[in-house]
């Protein structure tokens, strides 16, 4: 009898191993989409040198053509946007949005964006435990006409 209270625990213990690596693994897949798209986007805003109607039209529908559906609070001040309505607004850190950008210029009268996407940590029976942020930088470029 010993011995199948022995085997039941380690039995049990190796389940709660094979939880923790498909938590572990459920993480890291959508982490990797999640920075694909950030660097995507990024490539995006670089070569049309901002964010104007044409690339946010490209980046969201490169969003909805690969199935993005994370949301997450924009910090105040920076815009976000929605792909269900198409269109950007200035975010008020409490309503949910798919990504987020901001324009900066430095001194140099050079500009650069900083974008926010989200991914989902979110177990089948659980549902989504947490959101994380992915923060992403362009290089800079000489002014940018694109003003939103």
């Amino acid at each position: 009898m010993r011995e199948v209270s022995g085997s039941t625990w380690v039995f049990q213990l190796m389940i709660i191993f094979i939880l923790i690596f498909a938590c572990f693994l459920c993480l890291v897949i959508n982490y990797s989409k999640a920075y694909q798209v950030k660097n995507e986007m990024l490539s995006i805003i670089e070569e049309y040198e901002g964010v104007s109607s044409t690339s946010e039209e490209i980046i969201n529908n490169y969003l909805q053509g690969n199935a993005y559906l994370a949301v997450g609070e924009c910090p105040a001040e920076w815009y976000g946007v929605r792909l269900s309505d198409g269109g950007y607004e200035e975010a008020d850190g409490q309503t949910k949005y798919n990504y987020c950008f901001i324009e900066y210029q430095n001194p140099n009268k050079q500009v650069y964006y900083e974008i926010i996407v989200f991914y989902k940590f979110n177990l089948p029976f659980f549902g989504d435990l947490m959101t994380f942020r992915v923060n992403g930088v362009t290089n800079s470029f000489v002014g940018s006409s694109n003003r939103y």
